[in-house]
């Protein structure tokens, strides 16, 4: 079949319509607690540092008059930093659904192209902001929703499945446990790793995937060194006020105690900017107007939430694809 006569949607229209209802919830859920639904640009200036996480470069035409260059830009991998500048100029609690791009990320649960829904709270804890997440799953999902739900650390997600303490595991156990997965590199010898890389390959591969079997599964207390943009637990500062939602084994959303400290934030940055040049990956200048806004930025918690993997769980589809109007390949 020629790529013209393939011009269907990838969807059916009945999982459309399921597409649409679901949004329009998300809308109604948000409006009946006074959160503001913003929107922020597509194309940004300053692509994310996490390693993890690669930003598509964009350049526009360059002026028929104009010599010079035409700037690189990114298309968004997240509305966070956008939104964070909102906050600290004063918007108040703040809601955005859009679409984000991210690269190198095909498969049964991923299309570089998705829909996101993030949310920012201020004065809330991580904890009320876990049962606002709750809330609007359950509404999401509704007779799919799982019965229950449980909040469990990441230590006691790696010794209930593992049985091993991901905070005090010398690097030669985490390599032994990664050893049956067959995806560690230098064929799961220590020191073929960083030690987060062993602890995100274990937590990818042998935990995430046995969470939320049956119930809704909140993990918090991530290592500090996977902060992110996430503040440390003051009474314990190994670890991260962070925390992800699992349900049937797909990870669903990732939230945080947002880190207002500029010069913490830019540390983060260079650290991850130096640990990409390290594994052969683009290094980018930090977003200058982020770190700017941050000692404005109000006590908030915030949340990314995978609408389209929610949508999956919602109507039972077993790959992504069936619940996208037009997966990457056929836009």
């Amino acid at each position: 079949m020629s790529e013209a006569a393939d011009w269907r949607p990838g969807a059916t229209l009945e999982r459309l319509r399921r597409r649409a209802a679901l949004l329009q919830r998300t809308r109604e859920f948000f409006a009946a607690r006074a959160v503001l639904e913003v929107d922020t640009p597509l194309l940004v200036n300053a692509p994310v540092s996490d390693v993890h996480i690669h930003s598509a470069g964009v350049r526009l035409p360059a002026g028929a008059d104009s010599s010079a260059q035409a700037p690189q830009l990114f298309l968004h991998t997240s509305p966070e930093y956008a939104m964070k500048r909102l906050l600290a100029a004063g918007s108040g609690d703040i809601y955005q659904v859009c679409h984000v791009v991210r690269g190198y990320e095909r498969g049964r649960l991923h299309n570089p192209e998705f829909t996101l829904i993030e949310w920012y709270r201020i004065g809330r804890s991580l904890s009320q902001l876990m049962d606002e997440v709750e809330a609007l799953v359950r509404t999401l999902l509704g007779p799919a929703a799982p019965p229950g739900s449980e909040r469990i650390s990441y230590r006691e997600a790696f010794l209930r499945e593992l049985h091993l303490d991901p905070f005090t595991a010398t690097d030669a156990a985490l390599a032994a446990a990664a050893r049956p997965l067959g995806l560690a590199g230098g064929n799961g010898a220590p020191g073929s790793l960083a030690r987060d890389e062993w602890l995100e390959l274990l937590m990818g591969a042998s935990v995430g995937p046995h969470l939320g079997a049956d119930t809704l599964s909140f993990v918090h207390g991530y290592p500090a060194s996977q902060a992110a943009l996430a503040r440390l637990d003051p009474a314990e500062p190994r670890v991260a006020q962070r925390f992800e939602l699992y349900c049937a084994g797909l990870e669903l959303a990732n939230g945080f105690h947002e880190l207002a400290a500029a010069s913490e934030q830019r540390a983060r940055f260079e650290a991850d900017n130096a640990r990409r040049r390290r594994l052969g990956l683009p290094a980018f200048p930090p977003d200058e107007r982020l770190l700017a806004a941050l000692p404005q930025l109000p006590d908030c918690v915030g949340v990314a939430l995978g609408f389209d993997r929610t949508l999956m769980l919602a109507v039972g589809a077993a790959h992504i694809d069936e619940v996208l109007p037009f997966a990457t390949e056929r836009a």
